[in-house]
């Protein structure tokens, strides 16, 4: 039996009880344990919350306390940002200039064992933005122990036709968002990873071809079975249920859905969840009504995470033609449920779904993706029976391959032929 590998963990971002970057650096880390004697690095933020979830302080973890900047950067980030939940692009940035002063603690608390070889390899999470460069890394490499980095997401860029909806999501700094690959200390962090980890297509391609030997792509997103214990009713015959979960923005698409399935509402085929909140709330509820279909939409607003699952679980397909995803976690979930996705095919979750376990609309104007969204639903409302085996092949997906388990799995693989030296395992099939 091969030797648990040694691994500092770094997690800036990680916490069980918040969403997005937060429960992706908790929920890898965690996973890690299990396949691994990690030490997870975090900030202090979440100190009490890795308490809560039965970590042990100083054994399990440690927290490292960078409020003095991280706090004050917080709250620039947000005046500058214009708004709450918009000028996500201009958060990161503003909040990125601080996690070099979170390395250098970390670095003064465990450069010491770093050296003298307590660890067997260091491995940053998160961050998740590939913008934010890691002083850490040649450090770690001259000290003789393999730094790997990832998984990094982030600035897929917004599609043509959408500048209204970037607009309106304040998104100025993403206009010159590619200028962060010339910054000091990028072409460094590259050079001293011994693996890079790409959550997205888009990710991958920004990295310099030098370096991609050693880079390998593995979406970040998961679930945990455990939350997942319903199974949607798949019948194949009418009417259908359709689900939309996210938040209630322009580019999110629910308006988009609600245009494409109309002719269905009307017919009773289909009827149509909106799961989620947001500044679009009241325009979709005008759009409902001026066209009649109040019948067969319901608008649940914020539901916390058991509902959305009661309610996704009644769905047969997830109709969600968002044109600006990174990761796609939701597509995972309605996967997991046994919702067939229906998808724009851009981003996160045209990685995710195949032909074999749902339906990517091709990319364009808005007029175009809801042509292509309203042929589609059209299409298997014609003939529902396909849905079925495309259920049973996304669970099985899920399942097999996108539980924190098999993340952790894949990683420790990763981990492995780093320290044997041997090429990288792809652990997935990229689609070029």
């Amino acid at each position: 039996m091969e030797r648990r590998i040694r691994a500092l963990v770094i997690a800036e971002a990680a916490n069980p009880e918040w969403v997005s970057v937060p429960l992706i650096g908790w929920s890898l880390s965690s996973a890690l344990r299990e396949v691994a004697d990690v030490h997870i690095v975090t900030q202090i933020r979440n100190r009490d919350a890795f308490i809560r979830a039965g970590l042990v302080e100083g054994r399990d973890f440690t927290a490292i306390d960078s409020e003095k900047l991280a706090a004050p950067l917080w709250k620039l980030a947000e005046r500058l940002s214009m708004g709450k939940g918009v000028g996500w692009t201009m958060k990161t940035a503003v909040t990125t200039l601080g996690y070099g002063y979170f390395e250098r603690l970390v670095w003064r608390q465990f450069g010491a064992a770093i050296r003298a070889g307590d660890y067997d390899i260091v491995h940053r999470v998160t961050p998740l933005t590939p913008t934010a460069n890691s002083l850490i890394g040649a450090r770690t490499r001259r000290a003789g122990v393999p730094f790997v980095m990832g998984p990094l997401n982030g600035g897929v860029p917004w599609p043509k036709g959408f500048d209204a909806e970037r607009r309106r999501e304040k998104e100025w700094l993403s206009y010159i968002r590619g200028a962060y690959k010339a910054m000091p200390g990028r072409g460094a962090s590259l050079d001293a990873a011994s693996a890079i980890i790409c959550g997205s297509e888009f990710t991958f391609s920004e990295i310099p071809a030098k370096y991609h030997a050693k880079t390998v792509w593995l979406p970040e997103n998961a679930i945990d079975p455990a939350r997942f214990s319903l199974t949607a009713p798949q019948p194949g015959t009418l009417p259908l249920r359709g689900c939309f979960i996210g938040r209630l923005v322009p580019y999110k698409g629910a308006d988009m859905a609600i245009e494409a399935a109309l002719p269905l509402l009307r017919s009773g085929a289909l009827h149509l969840d909106i799961i989620g909140d947001g500044p679009q709330a009241d325009d979709l509820r005008a759009l409902i009504a001026r066209e009649s279909v109040g019948h067969a939409v319901t608008m649940h607003g914020w539901l916390d995470h058991k509902q959305v699952q009661s309610v996704a679980a009644t769905a047969q397909m997830l109709v969600f033609p968002s044109v600006r995803e990174f990761g796609g976690g939701v597509v995972l979930e309605a996967m997991a449920l046994g919702v067939v996705p229906v998808i724009a095919d851009y981003a996160g979750p045209g990685e995710l779904v195949d032909d074999a376990t749902g339906f990517r609309i091709p990319m364009g104007s808005r007029a175009q993706i809801v042509a292509g969204l309203r042929a589609r639903l059209e299409a298997i409302a014609a003939d529902p029976a396909v849905l079925p085996a495309m259920a049973q092949a996304g669970q099985a997906k899920v399942m097999g391959q996108f539980t924190w388990a098999a993340k952790a799995a894949q990683i420790e693989r990763i981990w492995r032929a780093v320290l044997d030296k041997r090429p990288l395992p792809q652990e997935l099939p990229r689609r070029r």
